[in-house]
């Protein structure tokens, strides 16, 4: 557990693991013998996000600015360098497998293969990202599970079937690296559930009043995207009386937007990601 008062050099060499993180934050090698106050203030960063996000320690001093920022440059990572960086391992990986000792064309077609799998799993990724970006907070990844198991199912792929190789140093690296990326996206994803949906929350504005059940009845259907006549039909009550609902609840918690219901929805647990339609 690091402290404000602790030299960021001992954070960054003792801790391989979070190198990663802590470069997303913007910090710079060089350090010297500054103390991590002296280094977040140094980056205009906020010591407390820092270190509630290096030491996985939620706190109520979180600052969502901050944490976003991190949160969009982690993307950034994933994206732009981490992703590419395993493609190009593979397919030079590929360039080494002796075509000539392959049995068939089927054979053959293998090393191709796994490179496709590999770039639906990177187009899932880029999707889920898109969507959180687009929507300027992170939801809880509804699809976290199916991208562990992509990434389980290419590792097996690549060491039960790859096929032999010239060299095959390119293909443990590339092996290596699909390990790294999985532990870093686990750290991603607990970073969004552990520290900042609960700043969500937090920040999130309630009304005196609270939601009526009929008003938390159609506030689900909202976040579901059904239109007000849908939503009518779905309850059997009349649009207008839809439509005055809607006014209620967006008077009690002070929220006009979609996303702004969906976090609020997400938040107090009226609604689960897996059974909305709209995300």
């Amino acid at each position: 557990m690091y402290s404000s008062f602790d030299r960021m050099y001992r954070l960054m060499s003792e801790e391989h693991n979070l190198l990663h993180l802590i470069s997303q934050f913007g910090i710079t090698m060089g350090v010297g013998d500054k103390t991590i106050d002296e280094v977040c203030t140094e980056h205009n960063i906020d010591t407390g996000t820092f270190l509630a996000v290096v030491n996985h320690t939620p706190n109520d001093k979180v600052d969502l600015a901050t944490l976003q920022v991190y949160l969009r440059n982690a993307h950034t990572y994933f994206l732009d360098f981490q992703i590419p960086r395993i493609r190009e391992e593979l397919i030079s990986a590929v360039s080494q497998v002796e075509m000539s000792q392959l049995k068939d064309a089927r054979s053959q077609q293998i090393p191709i293969l796994i490179i496709r799998f590999f770039d639906e799993y990177a187009a899932e990724i880029k999707h889920h990202i898109e969507h959180e970006n687009s929507n300027d907070y992170a939801l809880h990844p509804a699809d976290d599970k199916a991208m562990h198991n992509r990434l389980d199912e290419l590792k097996q792929l690549i060491t039960k079937y790859f096929p032999i190789a010239a060299n095959d140093t390119m293909i443990y690296a590339a092996l290596q690296d699909i390990f790294e990326l999985e532990a870093e996206l686990a750290l991603h994803c607990s970073i969004e559930d552990d520290i900042l949906l609960p700043a969500l929350k937090r920040q999130q504005p309630e009304g005196d009043e609270p939601l009526s059940d009929r008003e938390k009845e159609v506030l689900v259907q909202i976040v579901n995207g059904l239109s007000n006549k849908e939503i009518a039909n779905v309850l059997c009550i009349s649009t207008h009386t839809v439509m005055s609902h809607r006014k209620n609840i967006s008077k009690k918690l002070h929220i006009h937007s979609a996303a702004g219901l969906t976090i609020y929805a997400i938040s107090n647990n009226l609604v689960c990601l897996d059974e909305l339609k709209n995300i």
